[in-house]
């Protein structure tokens, strides 16, 4: 065979249909699979802003609401005629925490997700019963969500021993102090919203605040708890001026 002969073979070899093909069918593949990442990105794009900012902004509209109606019920009602008596229609009052920096955060009854993801804090009736702010003895417990819908404990881990937490009925302020934080704990750990916290150094029979919700921020796997003892009352007056740790 001539030179000439291997030279046209090898030529024929180089423009053979089938390498293109292969490469045609690759390169459709590899863009096809790329179409469907940058697809898949935007899609989880999309729930992460849903998750961590839409469902705040739905969740802040619904409890503004519902607090608004609280306060006008509240305006046209009688105050509760018995010693105690706590006025619990559409929700049992604020909860004002300065270092959380969340405003004030509606308390209605129960801990379950349509609850809370309508951006207010509930009171826990399960597990453990929570005791309510006017008892004389008791744990006023009380569960929020860390991120999304209202994050209304987002900035739970800035309180510190020492400071105020307060919570607004109709006629009375009932002004906490924090005593002690858990950073983490199992979410199975019931103890923790005890009538008398244990956990919290507690032995004895008191009035006591608990906050509890999820940690670290955007899980779910433990809890982050801060107790809080009551340390004085004062009554609400016609202005509604809030004591002297919210002004």
């Amino acid at each position: 065979m001539t030179a000439s002969g291997i030279d046209e073979d090898h030529d024929r070899s180089a423009t053979s249909p089938e390498p293109r093909r292969r490469w045609q069918t690759f390169a459709s593949v590899v863009s096809v699979v790329g179409e469907l990442l940058i697809t898949a990105g935007l899609v989880l794009g999309l729930f992460v802003v849903y998750s961590l900012w839409w469902t705040n902004v739905l969740a802040d509209r619904e409890s503004h609401k519902q607090g608004d109606q609280v306060r006008e019920h509240w305006a046209a009602a009688p105050s509760p005629k018995g010693p105690g008596e706590l006025d619990t229609k559409d929700g049992i009052g604020f909860l004002h925490v300065p270092a959380m920096d969340n405003g004030d955060v509606l308390i209605k009854k129960g801990t379950d997700s349509d609850i809370l993801n309508e951006g207010v804090a509930g009171y826990y009736t399960k597990p453990v019963k929570s005791a309510l702010p006017q008892d004389k003895k008791g744990n006023f417990t009380l569960a929020a969500h860390r991120d999304g819908h209202g994050a209304k404990f987002h900035n739970i881990d800035k309180l510190k021993v020492g400071d105020p937490i307060v919570f607004e009925t109709k006629d009375t302020w009932y002004v906490y102090k924090v005593y002690a934080t858990l950073p983490q704990t199992s979410k199975y750990n019931v103890n923790v919203i005890d009538k008398v916290p244990a956990e919290s150094g507690k032995h004895k029979a008191g009035r006591y605040i608990t906050l509890t919700t999820c940690t670290p921020v955007y899980t779910s796997e433990y809890r982050y708890i801060v107790w809080g003892e009551l340390v004085r009352t004062e009554k609400v007056d016609a202005d509604r001026t809030p004591p002297e740790e919210l002004r």
